[in-house]
């Protein structure tokens, strides 16, 4: 499913503009009265889009942003727009992981392009972790002995270089590497180098 944005402004006519122009493209968002509102019951989306206010009372948009990148990091980018644009304000946000500044007013064709932008990155992102874990649960399925056979073929290690490392036969390497293909739902050696890469992308894999 593609993440939702999230969009915090007290000011309620703009909240309310921003929610039907996003959901006129097909956006799927929710909004929030301002940044007390927001942190108050802060959705627990895995990824998220964030597009809030810059000057809002209670909370401003500074501390929004400080925490949702101290709570949630790269997987909920921020959008800041704001009628009082300052250029030591910007830098400070940018820095703090902010994607986009939009001063008001602005063009909608702008903000919608860079919606768009974080949740065609958080899509990616969500594919890749999903296809990280698939590939984690399949190797937790391997015994001590089976993995190190599987860490030598993604190594590139051929059934007798594994023999010999292992201090195994090569018969008895060749019946591990079958119940490694079979654990690891590989239809050839593409496919469990496939799910080595991701595994080894993840902070590498046991030995």
């Amino acid at each position: 499913m593609t993440p939702s944005v999230f969009i915090i402004d007290d000011d309620a006519g703009m909240r309310d503009s921003l929610v039907a122009l996003l959901r006129s493209q097909g956006i799927r968002c929710r909004a929030f009265a301002g940044g007390a509102d927001f942190l108050r019951s802060m959705p627990q989306d895995e990824t998220a889009c964030v597009v809030t206010d810059l000057r809002m009372p209670e909370v401003d948009g500074a501390e929004v942003v400080r925490r949702v990148s101290e709570e949630r990091g790269a997987a909920w980018p921020i959008l800041v727009i704001t009628a009082h644009a300052d250029v030591s304000v910007a830098v400070s946000l940018m820095k703090q992981g902010v994607v986009d500044f939009i001063e008001k007013p602005f063009d909608p064709q702008r903000l919608i392009e860079s919606v768009r932008g974080c949740l065609s990155r958080l899509t990616q992102v969500g594919e890749q972790q999903r296809l990280t874990q698939a590939a984690r649960e399949k190797f937790d399925r391997l015994t001590p002995r089976e993995a190190q056979v599987f860490n030598a073929l993604i190594e590139g290690l051929s059934n007798k270089a594994i023999a010999q490392t292992l201090d195994i036969s090569p018969r008895t390497v060749e019946v591990f590497r079958a119940k490694v293909m079979q654990k690891i739902e590989a239809e050839s050696l593409s496919d469990l180098i496939k799910t080595g890469l991701l595994l080894r992308n993840e902070d590498g894999i046991s030995s």
